[in-house]
């Protein structure tokens, strides 16, 4: 069974840094792209960066202050936030992809699995 369990959100002064983990079990998944999503008050859930081999893909909104990476051997994805605004406030969940992965694709929200998301608030 597959699950995904995101730690490391939480509350944050505007300006500040939190660094999301998020942890998958029941198969390996090296080949698939990991991402993370969020989705503020009365939102739509919207992406935020994603990884396949190396480098990342952002959304706009995070260039230059976020950077996802991962551990293929801890079959983990991290996402550091750094300059954090109050914009940023959200449930952040990540999720894994497999089959045909294109830069647009991960940007998609349809990914295979989603974890159960993590809080990040930042106060102004």
């Amino acid at each position: 069974q597959v699950q995904l369990v995101e730690s490391g959100g939480g509350l944050v002064q505007a300006g500040g840094s939190l660094r999301l983990s998020c942890e998958a079990s029941g198969r390996a998944f090296s080949s698939y792209a990991m991402g993370w999503f969020r989705q503020g008050p009365g939102k739509e859930r919207e992406f935020v960066a994603a990884i396949r081999w190396s480098g990342g893909t952002y959304a706009d909104s995070v260039k230059g202050r976020f950077t996802i990476s991962r551990d293929n051997a801890k079959n983990t994805v991290y996402l550091q936030m750094n300059s954090l605004r109050p914009e940023d406030t959200a449930v952040y969940y990540c999720a894994v992809k497999g089959g045909i992965i294109t830069i647009a694709s991960m940007m998609d929200p349809s990914y295979d699995y989603w974890g159960q998301g993590t809080q990040v608030t930042v106060s102004s």
